[in-house]
């Protein structure tokens, strides 16, 4: 049976989630327009190679650039979390709290943990603190920037419940 518009459609519990943390388009527009102006500015009226050379450069390391800088992806699959080329298996999450972007400042503030594991772009307002409970590992959380912190926070949570061994469980409550 198809859901009605009013019913939200099943999600499987192992879907996963997947983010890229691209650019928005305003930085897009500025960061062509800053080498477009600077192409402009060392052509100053030449001739010659001088007068398209640096168009022929500037622009396309400019849009090189600015892909490089939206290319982190960031995912929950096949019980992990995967954030660029770092992975972490999720039986090692204890929690994982969503932010926004006043929670992000304070979290990577004064009193944020020098050891602890952040990718910040700086566009995404929101972010996901990733509580660890690895005894083997002196990471104590990692922060990871997300458009969808809660929907991050849940698939990270969902991912991690069925991971845990009875061991992992034990060694978390002792009850």
């Amino acid at each position: 049976m198809a859901p009605t518009s009013s019913e939200p459609a099943a999600v499987p519990a192992r879907a996963g989630y997947t983010e890229r943390l691209t650019l928005p388009w305003w930085l897009w527009l500025a960061g062509i327009v800053v080498a477009a102006l600077l192409a402009t500015e060392l052509w100053l009226g030449g001739t010659g190679v001088r007068a398209w050379l640096p168009f022929v450069v500037l622009l396309p390391l400019a849009a090189v650039g600015l892909s490089w800088l939206g290319r982190i992806q960031v995912a929950v699959r096949d019980g992990e979390l995967l954030v660029d080329d770092a992975r972490l298996p999720v039986r090692f999450v204890a929690d994982a709290i969503p932010l926004d972007a006043e929670g992000r400042r304070e979290v990577l503030g004064v009193g944020a943990d020098p050891m602890a594991f952040v990718v910040q772009r700086p566009w995404v307002p929101g972010a996901v603190q990733v509580v660890l409970d690895d005894p083997a590992d002196p990471t104590p959380y990692w922060v990871v920037s997300s458009r969808h912190p809660v929907r991050l926070a849940e698939a990270i949570l969902a991912s991690s419940a069925p991971a845990r061994t009875p061991q992992d469980r034990a060694h978390r409550d002792p009850h």
